[in-house]
């Protein structure tokens, strides 16, 4: 059984669920506007350019779940999905999933945005297995802070070795998706790398490299 590894954001979705929460949070009057908005874009353009420094970052991006319960967060995470994520779940990609399934292929999700975010989107696809950054869970309230390797760039290498100890797979015959040049690490460990309308920077290396190249748009 071969593994087939798919990035979430601007590869199975058209933009950046992270970057989108933090504007649905500004838009839901739910953070303080105008500081939060410069510092979500901030991060986010941080990110673009491969210079995020993911432990601020993550202490930004999680201190919204320590400080409202579970049941609250719950609901505005379904109204995200609704209004936010749905719209943006690209049918090309939909189909590229369900033909990795037909073929008996396990498939996984391996995405830098943290699991509270992700969880349900993966779900849309109906896709197993996720490896995705994780908050910290104690009593069923979230502490800010965040739990295992960050899923981010390097990270997800450590991450996704791990999960193959674990499960006792391995990558011969592997496929990776992604967009972004954060995950050239990644993509450099599997078999068959395919750059997904990349980023300027990935769409350079993946050319050469002589990499797969895909549109889903």
């Amino acid at each position: 059984m071969s593994l087939a590894i798919f990035d979430l954001d601007n590869t199975l979705i058209s933009d950046d669920s992270d970057h989108l929460w933090g504007e649905f949070l500004v838009e839901q009057k739910l953070v303080d506007s105008d500081e939060y908005a410069e510092a979500n874009t901030q991060f986010y353009n941080d990110y673009c350019q491969g210079k995020l420094d993911i432990n601020e970052y993550l202490n930004f991006a999680l201190s919204f779940l320590a400080e409202h319960p579970l049941e609250k967060l719950h609901q505005w995470r379904d109204q995200f999905i609704d209004e936010k994520i749905r719209p943006l779940v690209l049918p090309a990609a939909q189909q590229l999933v369900e033909k990795h399934r037909a073929q008996g292929d396990q498939l996984m999700v391996i995405t830098a945005t943290n699991r509270f975010v992700t969880e349900p989107i993966v779900e849309l696809f109906n896709i197993p297995n996720m490896l995705a950054t994780e908050p910290e869970l104690i009593n069923g309230r979230y502490t800010g802070q965040y739990i295992e390797e960050p899923c981010y760039q390097h990270g997800k290498v450590i991450r996704l070795e791990n999960w193959l100890k674990t499960n006792h797979q391995n990558l011969d015959n592997s496929t990776f998706y992604s967009d972004s040049h954060n995950d050239i690490p990644l993509l450099e460990q599997v078999s068959h790398p395919v750059a997904v309308d990349p980023d300027k920077q990935l769409n350079q290396y993946a050319i050469d490299k002589g990499w797969s190249i895909i549109s889903l748009r």
